[in-house]
């Protein structure tokens, strides 16, 4: 009888202990808000440059508001990771979405633009805890064999990013002013803010108390921040064969070899490099490499090629992209919700590799007579291979790390598919330029692109008929060679995705002995799980 009463109650502190399904999309609501800031922020604030400018000035530091918040963000996202690991989840994301709001609000009261950049650093440091944040919540709320029914929604939140982002940045600023492009984010953040202090539980974890690794934090800040300025500035700023970018790989080497060293002897690494033994994370951390690499380098690329040789709109880039990001988050959905079924997902990175590597060399074959239909179909393939991808890396991440590196996984496959978009959007950008550039130049148009590869409709509109077609056919040639580079480097994805092994995910039925699960089933004893 005895025995009953405990096995009763054990039960009772288990359901307790379990996130209930109402409760968990509740968090998860906050969270997509919480990740909804990040992702839009630049989207928004990309459509309103010309008009803060055109009332700020500083036309010759326009891309430090870019540069001074994707810096801020890279370089803070690995150690925000740790960060949370060391003491706590929860607080740790509500304090980077404080920091992500005083960013916001300050950036909208800037009265220069040296006022403007500083701001948008501070904005970025949160945005960065803001992405690994949410990953890592969702890491330790839901084991990774049910993870992939929420997927959708994550695809969802990016969908209607780059899609609402312009538009939304477009209608704020011509009727309530750039402003509050920025202002925006503090109704938004406060929702986050009051659901995630009042829903978000987390379960107990017992945290070890160590020293901060401050030289592994400075030397991985200035590694990345050497990278990100070399693929920002190289081939634009300062040629890709100058003293500035020479320096800044050399420093980017040298201080990002230290940063290795360092973490063998540090007792807290701020990247524990033992997490890289384990070949499924590593395989994910090159795949979103590849993945970012490719996806922003088309995101870039695809609006350009459709405003400059289809003649769409410029208002509407965004909707552009639809074919790409509608397939994407029917495709996220379906592998999320296969891989809940069954537990299997390696099917999903050799499927999503295959299909990039097509959608891209499709891509590559577009020229002056490709029709919107024949584009928009080249699109939906290459969103299906970012579809299985996107989701699958980080849940292959995360379930190769043990859940007190639950942080530093996600943190990492957030910074190396960061990065991956930088390199992207740099060596795309450089080939596409260049050919542009190129074939003006052979068929005498040379002195139209002599400021810029890249021209509006409206100054396109202006252009004499034959300059104009000259225009189109170089833009075409350029998206061809960047495309093809996208698409071989693509093939590499394809060929590790060979290499993953199955191993079963957490949550996927009755644990071994010793194995750690995700979330509430980290607790052990029946203990409840306390707010972290």
């Amino acid at each position: 009888m005895g025995a009953m009463s405990l096995d009763a109650v054990g039960s009772e502190q288990k359901k307790k202990a379990e996130p209930q399904p109402r409760s968990v999309r509740v968090v998860l609501l906050a969270l997509m808000i919480a990740m909804l800031l990040a992702m839009l922020d630049n989207m928004i604030v990309g459509t309103a440059m010309p008009t803060i400018v055109g009332e700020l000035g500083g036309l010759e530091h326009l891309s430090w508001v870019v540069t001074a918040y994707t810096l801020a963000t890279a370089a803070s996202t690995p150690i925000w990771g740790k960060v949370g690991d060391m003491y706590g989840r929860k607080n740790i994301f509500l304090l980077s979405i404080v920091i992500f709001l005083i960013g916001s609000a300050l950036s909208g009261m800037a009265q220069d633009m040296g006022q403007l950049i500083g701001f948008r650093a501070i904005q970025g440091l949160g945005a960065g805890g803001l992405m690994v944040g949410v990953m890592a919540i969702i890491g330790d709320l839901i084991p990774p064999r049910e993870r992939g029914k929420y997927q959708g929604m994550m695809a969802g939140v990016m969908a209607l990013a780059m899609i609402g982002g312009p538009l939304v940045g477009g209608t704020i600023t011509d009727h309530l002013g750039w402003r509050w492009s920025f202002y925006i984010n503090l109704p938004l953040g406060a929702v986050a803010l009051a659901m995630i202090v009042t829903v978000l539980h987390l379960p107990a974890v017992e945290r070890k108390k160590q020293k901060v690794d401050y030289l592994g934090a400075a030397l991985l800040t200035v590694g990345i921040t050497s990278i990100v300025l070399v693929t920002t500035w190289g081939g634009t700023e300062y040629a890709w064969s100058s003293s500035v970018i020479m320096e800044l790989i050399a420093i980017g080497v040298v201080t990002l070899v230290s940063f290795v060293y360092v973490q063998t002897k540090a007792p807290e690494p701020i990247m524990p490099l033992h997490i890289f033994r384990n070949r499924n994370f590593s395989l994910m951390q090159v795949i979103g490499f590849l993945t970012g690499f490719v996806m922003f380098g088309a995101v870039l690329f695809l609006p350009l090629y459709q405003q400059s040789v289809q003649g769409a709109s410029a208002t509407n880039s965004g909707l552009l992209l639809l074919p790409l990001l509608l397939s994407m988050m029917a495709v996220s959905l379906f592998a999320g919700r296969v891989t809940t079924n069954t537990g299997k997902y390696k099917i999903f990175p050799i499927a999503g590799g295959a299909l990039m590597v097509v959608g891209l060399f499709l891509l590559a074959q577009m020229d002056t007579e490709t029709s919107r239909l024949t584009s928009g179909l080249y699109m939906a393939v290459l969103g299906a291979g970012m579809g299985f991808l996107m989701q699958i890396t980080m849940l292959v991440a995360q379930n190769s790390a043990e859940p007190q590196d639950m942080g530093v996984a996600s943190s990492s496959t957030t910074l190396f598919r960061t990065l991956g978009s930088s390199f992207g959007v740099a060596i795309m950008g450089a080939l596409f330029t260049s050919k542009v550039q190129e074939e003006m130049a052979a068929r005498g148009g040379d002195a139209v692109t002599q400021q810029s590869a890249q021209l509006d409709a409206a100054s396109l509109a202006k252009l004499p008929d034959a300059a104009r077609e000259a225009y189109q056919v170089a833009v075409s040639s350029g998206t061809h060679v960047a495309f093809l580079l996208a698409g071989s480097v693509a093939v590499i994805g394809f060929v590790a995705a060979f290499f993953v092994k199955e191993v079963p995910l957490r949550g996927a039925g009755p644990q071994k002995a010793g194995e750690s699960g995700d979330g509430a089933e980290a607790s052990e004893g029946g203990k409840v799980p306390q707010s972290a």
